[in-house]
């Protein structure tokens, strides 16, 4: 066995941190050979319901998990951290503007910013799930200037696997022959789910299920199926987006699979004309536990239209919260 890391969950306690804190302790994440530390933070209020959490944890009887611990104090919750996965954040309420959403967020964030960089891992790697993710992760970067801002990400791979598994249902393939799909810029309804370079048993996408399904079914469905699934279910996503962070953290630190790549929001490097200051979803290739931004994909109108609107949210998202940057 190796030496243990230690991962953080914030929100532990919620649908979605409850959903993942299990896989995560189970080896599934990072091996079934690497022992585990686990970190619970949670809000006040939510310590007792966290503490049924932790004994679930332990009665499950885990190998790989070493250590479980669930704390109200993120400078504890942080300490030594190698993965951070913030899952907690407020929800939109009842007449609340995106605006106000993201000044609400924007304080939860730039104060866990604010413990990591203090008390983490000099290497730590985020994932923030928590919406407004991209935004909130790059709060969360510029309140940590003592880490390293590439180690910030935002989940859009819940998108990503949405994507893919939309396009496997309309060719009636498996999964596993869907290769090279791309959420370009934000998590929200904006984003811009591209198969123009995506593959079904090696064939070009497009070709197999038509321009106008692509435009007019597959972009909608994806962009809007977080709120599909709080119609059917009453609340929104949890097992899937457990499984998202699970894949996102997988992939980065163990690598994506060979011939492939994954869709991470990552800090912005002027790839694809998107300039630096915001957190931006991208192909990406990971190996080492490094990831790779994709280079020299040929870029149509249509796309460069659509890339261009999510990347102007992400740009208004920022501007929005500029005194917390």
């Amino acid at each position: 066995m190796k030496k243990p890391v230690t991962i953080t969950i914030t929100g532990a306690a919620g649908n979605i941190g409850y959903a993942l804190a299990f896989r995560v302790a189970s080896g599934q994440m990072l091996g079934a050979d690497q022992p585990i530390n686990l970190n619970l933070l949670e809000i006040s209020p939510a310590l007792g319901t966290v503490s049924g959490v932790v004994m679930e944890l332990h009665d499950c009887a885990f190998a790989t998990l070493n250590r479980i611990s669930a704390t109200d104090d993120a400078k504890i919750a942080f300490r030594d951290c190698d993965y951070a996965m913030l899952v907690g954040a407020r929800p939109r309420g009842p007449g609340m503007e995106r605006k106000d959403l993201l000044l609400e967020n924007a304080k939860i964030f730039s104060a866990q910013g604010k413990a990591m960089n203090e008390v983490a891992s000099r290497d730590v790697r985020v994932l923030v799930v928590g919406n407004p993710a991209n935004t909130n992760s790059l709060i969360a970067q510029r309140n940590a200037p003592a880490l390293n801002p590439k180690n910030f990400t935002a989940m859009t791979r819940l998108d990503h696997n949405r994507g893919r598994a939309q396009v496997a249902l309309k060719a009636g393939v498996a999964v596993a022959d869907v290769r090279h799909i791309i959420i370009w810029g934000n998590h929200s309804g904006t984003q811009y789910p591209d198969l123009h370079h995506a593959t079904i048993s090696g064939k070009p996408a497009l070709g197999v299920v038509g321009d106008q399904w692509f435009r007019e079914n597959y972009i909608p469905t994806v962009q809007q199926r977080g709120a599909a699934v709080i119609k059917a279910r009453g609340t929104s996503s949890a097992a899937s987006a457990a499984a998202a962070a699970i894949d996102h953290i997988h992939d980065w630190a163990l690598g994506s699979a060979s011939g492939d790549w994954v869709s991470m929001a990552v800090p912005s490097d002027g790839s694809y004309g998107i300039a630096a200051g915001v957190i931006y979803s991208f192909p990406v290739t990971c190996q080492n536990g490094q990831y790779s931004i994709v280079q020299g994909l040929p870029i149509d109108d249509f796309s460069r239209s659509r890339m261009q609107a999510t990347y102007d949210e992400l740009c208004e998202e920022r501007d929005g919260v500029k005194d917390l940057l």
